[in-house]
């Protein structure tokens, strides 16, 4: 192990410097590409620097405690189970850090969101839902889009499509697949009796063209007026598409622009994630006996977290984790469940290795 680590530092030393020399500077492309694997490399290559050293240092205690110094002998004694207690939770640590990163962590993002049981109520919260992870981007610096919304009567929203690009986008959003409960009174209710309802959330990492081979012939195309509550425009022209992809099944709408050009790119755009996500699903129930992982990463029917408004807690039922700082969450403040979710899936993937 300590071999790899020292080729670790090394390399990060070798793109140090490789990202100084003054035709890399004129090359933007292939600066990028160098400091992108630098800043990959950040966090192990730190992690190795403090496990090589601790490693020399306990080595030369070892080599103390087998001398004929009996002073020396006996300080390199003391020493020896606190280093080794240090250089193990070190190298733990590294494991982890270690394990293949996914691929698609840096991939922009597709997110859905549907109101789910409670009626208007479960509207209600999904527009909830949908501030909570448009505040959270805007935390992240990432550029979102509506490709699609349907609002219910009272403000709510009956679903909405939500382009989401920037760094590490899908890999942050990845664990949010799944069923969202609340529990609350609502704004409704005379008698301040808690209703329980429901939203579900898909988050789909977006296709590129070549991944997804979509045949023309397999698609039904319709068009028809936009219409909708809640301020969406009303024109007298067909804008609004349909897609239907025959051999799927998928259906994907779209009638927010005006355009019914550009509603024709944003329901593609959908169509093709939706159908890399159905790709990936089947692949996954493949190897549904090889790894059932306690963190949930694409299952949109399990019910992984309740928002109980009356104690002011949020509860991640995967990992059983509670906070109760439900409106810091709500207002878009996720790094700590999503952090917990993060490290929970690689204890996972460690105990697998």
């Amino acid at each position: 192990m300590i071999d790899k680590l020292r080729d670790i530092i090394r390399r990060q030393e070798d793109l140090a410097a490789a990202m100084s020399e003054p035709k890399t500077a004129s090359d933007p492309k292939k600066y990028a590409e160098l400091a992108k694997e630098h800043s990959d490399l950040a966090e192990v290559a730190d992690r190795s620097k403090a496990y090589t050293k601790l490693w020399e240092h306990l080595r030369e205690d070892e080599e103390m405690a087998k001398g004929d110094d009996p002073e020396l002998k006996e300080l390199a004694s003391e020493e020896l189970p606190e280093l080794r207690s240090q250089l193990q939770a070190l190298e733990n640590e590294l494991k982890i850090l270690l394990l293949p990163r996914d691929p698609d962590d840096d991939k922009n993002t597709i997110l859905e969101i549907r109101g789910g049981t409670g009626g208007e109520e479960a509207a209600l919260f999904a527009a909830d839902l949908y501030r909570m992870y448009t505040r959270f981007a805007e935390r992240q610096h990432w550029a979102t889009e509506v490709l699609s919304l349907s609002e219910s009567e009272s403000g709510g929203i009956k679903e909405v499509i939500l382009s989401i690009k920037g760094k590490g986008a899908y890999g942050e959003l990845k664990y949010e697949s799944g069923v969202h409960r609340v529990q609350r009174v609502p704004a409704t209710e005379a008698s301040g009796r808690i209703h329980t309802s429901a939203a579900s959330v898909a988050v789909l990492r977006e296709a590129d063209e070549v991944e997804v081979n979509i045949d023309p012939a397999d698609l039904k195309i319709d068009t028809y007026r936009a219409s909708g509550a809640g301020g969406q425009h009303v024109n007298k022209t067909e804008s609004a598409i349909r897609i239907t992809h025959m051999p799927s099944g998928i259906v994907v709408t779209c009638q927010d622009e005006k355009s019914q050009h550009k509603n024709r790119a944003k329901a593609m755009k959908v169509l093709n994630a939706r159908l890399y996500a159905s790709q990936v699903e089947a692949q996954s129930r493949e190897r549904a006996d090889q790894r059932r992982s306690m963190v949930s990463t694409g299952d949109r029917s399990a019910k992984i977290r309740t928002y109980n408004y009356p104690q002011g807690r949020i509860t991640d039922h995967r990992i059983n984790l509670t906070l109760y700082k439900l409106a810091e969450i709500t207002d878009g403040d996720l790094t700590e469940l999503i952090e917990s979710l993060r490290v929970q899936d690689r204890m996972d993937r460690l105990a697998e290795v």
